[in-house]
């Protein structure tokens, strides 16, 4: 397979041709989308999921469109496309094997309605948590995409969330809030305490898993 991470928290698998896509939000490279057999979506918050470029791009190319049953409330045109998955589903999307995990995004706040949020591991390889630190169970993850960065999240909590999973590698996911002074702090810091080979990978990054 080879692994496109664009900003924040959309990555592009291709693999024999086809072409997966996950979390396609509102910080995302509109061209993150362009050849998509398939996209995955892990939850409906607009920094995961951009209807009107969903919508646009379904317009160019029609494909599947796979997460949560809760979408259905946000993706306006784009809703007829969805295809609802449960955790612990398995099932393929662009030719390639995604199995489902989790269920709930993380807390935000006590005043915030948790909703749903599912983790999608590709292939058996790649694993991509969405806005939760759910570890998938009796699977070695190779390449481990993880969230740096957010309102729900505590550092600490993100370093043990790597070291569970225990992946040959990490990358960092859910960056699009930082700027380089935290850039340069949370490298560090992840680099130091993960257990595993971390990177931050620029926008655009291409690399085979």
């Amino acid at each position: 397979m080879q692994v496109t991470k664009y900003a924040h928290s959309c990555v592009r698998v291709e693999h024999d041709g086809g072409v997966l896509v996950v979390d396609p939000g509102v910080f995302t490279e509109p061209e993150a989308l362009d050849g998509a057999d398939a996209v995955l979506i892990t939850h409906q918050h607009p920094d995961h999921v951009n209807p009107e470029t969903l919508a646009r791009a379904l317009e160019r190319r029609p494909f599947t469109v796979n997460g949560p049953a809760s979408l259905a409330g946000v993706l306006g045109d784009a809703a007829e496309a969805l295809t609802a998955v449960a955790p612990g589903e398995s099932f393929t999307a662009a030719g390639v094997a995604v199995r489902a995990y989790g269920g709930k995004h993380a807390v935000i706040h006590p005043d915030i309605p948790v909703i749903e949020n599912l983790g999608y591991l590709i292939n058996d390889v790649v694993y991509h948590p969405g806005d939760s630190l759910d570890v998938p169970e009796e699977v070695q993850v190779d390449t481990l995409f993880a969230p740096i960065h957010a309102p729900w999240s505590k550092f600490a909590e993100v370093v043990d969330f790597i070291r569970a999973v225990a992946p040959r590698r990490a990358y960092a996911l859910h960056d699009g809030l930082l700027n380089s002074n935290g850039f340069a702090v949370l490298d560090r810091q992840y680099t130091a305490l993960s257990n595993t080979e971390y990177q931050r990978l620029e926008p655009g990054t291409r690399f085979d898993a």
